[in-house]
């Protein structure tokens, strides 16, 4: 272990990386340090931006023979705390956002961890392929944060979470070594398949600096229909009807409830009910299809009408065109934003099996309802995988300080709900530091020392990310 004193360290990052790579005026910093809700804000000695895998080893090397912590940073647009900095070294990736290779042929693309999920998106476009890794912050969020966090989305019923859509990662690990495993391969039976550790650790075991990642044939046909049903129950029915007919050609089955398209009408410009009438839900569905003949408007209609005639459905509106499907998307999308103006707003991302999405929309409403009198709940989000986004907004007129005080409790009555349910508390959004006492409280002690132990093994200075997960 190399004695240094922080200026010390601080003047090697300089010498290694140059001046320019290196922030440290507490005005530059300040975007680091905040996270994009606001909620927390942290601090940090400096933030630095290596351009290669080369330089954040060297990096991971200064601090790791110093002991100074690292918290790895993509896009920033996390919501639980994960790359917000208590004291020590941010690294941020933004500088290392090329695409290294794309095989059309092998159905691959090969990815440094900045680069921006919507760039990956369109590079895949413009060789007739198609990233299906779809979330709200494609925009400005870097694959590195999404492999790292193992994000979801909405077209995980089809196509996985992010996991599923990696073939081979690139790391620097905490000692200063380069783990190359960037291997095109979905055949590669060698042992421990280590990306998979890497993979949803949240950058507490070393830094995910490329990836390889699968691509599949573009959709030349899409559908996309917003549909109102009476209750879970009758919308969990129409979902296995859809994907009993239509098999792989269902991309995303969604959820909106009736509050939610109000809130969206009231607060987001653009947001318009589709329906002449209100509805108490909704199912936002998309199929989707490499074939330009496949009748999936056929198809979509065919089973609609069967659902209306067994009274499943109430009413359904099919997009006539691209802007159409983007305007039912929005509604869907834009909730989380119509909420924040309501006041007050505890969150939950949790997931039971999809055969019990009813039965906990049900139980958790009504025990909020009890709970909090007047509360407005909306459940929304990915019926299709069980993933359900279970928000609460306070009582119209309550004051908000009040309401949140409150959010400690209602959170473990609802993860006690789920966890009842064989569910999870964190289905998509990861651990970070907000939900590392639910961590400890619902995982078995023998997978918490498993997690302790493959920590140990690859941090043993426990410099990456400290006081994230664990």
């Amino acid at each position: 272990m190399i004695q240094r004193t922080l200026s010390s360290v601080l003047a090697a990052l300089r010498d290694t990386l140059g001046p320019s790579a290196c922030i440290e005026d507490p005005g530059v910093m300040e975007p680091y340090l905040i996270e994009q809700r606001g909620l927390w804000h942290g601090e940090c000695d400096m933030v630095v931006r290596p351009s290669s895998a080369e330089e954040v080893a060297a990096v991971l090397r200064i601090c790791s023979e110093s002991r100074t912590a690292v918290i790895p940073q993509g896009g920033n647009t996390g919501l639980l705390g994960g790359a917000v900095p208590r004291g020590g070294i941010v690294l941020s990736l933004a500088k290392m956002n090329r695409v290294r290779a794309l095989d059309p042929l092998n159905h691959t693309i090969t990815v440094e961890a900045g680069c921006i999920l919507q760039t990956i998106q369109e590079a895949a476009s413009e060789a007739g392929c198609l990233f299906p890794l779809s979330l709200g912050a494609e925009g400005s969020c870097q694959i590195g944060g999404n492999l790292a966090t193992n994000a979801g989305g909405v077209n995980v019923l089809r196509y996985g979470n992010t996991r599923d859509l990696v073939l081979g990662i690139e790391a620097a690990l905490p000692d200063g070594n380069i783990w190359n495993g960037l291997r095109g391969l979905r055949k590669d039976n060698t042992g421990y398949d280590l990306k998979h550790l890497f993979i949803g650790s949240e950058g507490t075991l070393g830094i995910i600096t490329a990836a390889v990642l699968k691509l599949y044939p573009a959709p030349r046909a899409k559908e996309t229909t917003f549909v109102a049903v009476r209750n879970p129950e009758t919308m969990l029915d129409l979902f296995s009807r859809v994907r009993a007919a239509c098999g792989d050609n269902l991309s995303a089955f969604e959820m909106v409830p009736r509050l939610g398209v109000e809130l969206g009408c009231h607060h987001i410009a653009g947001v318009t009910d589709p329906m002449t009438a209100p509805h108490p839900f909704y199912a936002l569905i998309e199929l989707t299809s490499p074939r330009e003949s496949e009748s999936l408007r056929e198809s979509l209609e065919a089973i609609l009408e069967e659902a209306l005639e067994a009274g499943i459905v109430e009413d359904a509106v099919i997009a006539a065109s691209e802007s159409q499907a983007k305007d039912l998307w929005r509604i869907r999308e834009t909730i989380p934003e119509a909420q924040k103006s309501e006041g007050g707003l505890i969150k939950h991302d949790v997931a039971v099996p999809v055969s019990r999405v009813p039965e906990f929309v049900d139980r958790a409403t009504a025990l909020m309802t009890k709970e909090l009198p007047g509360c407005r709940v909306v459940a929304f989000g990915h019926v299709g995988d069980g993933n359900i986004h279970f928000n609460i907004s306070q009582a119209v007129g309550e004051d908000t300080s009040i309401f949140i005080a409150q959010s400690d409790r209602i959170n473990r009555l609802v993860h006690d709900l789920v966890e009842g349910m064989d569910g999870t508390f964190s289905a998509e959004h990861g651990i970070g530091e907000v939900k590392r006492s639910d961590l400890a409280r619902y995982k078995s002690p023998i997978e918490v020392n498993m997690m302790r132990g493959i920590k140990a093994l690859f941090d043993p200075e426990s410099i990456m990310n400290p006081g994230k997960v664990l």
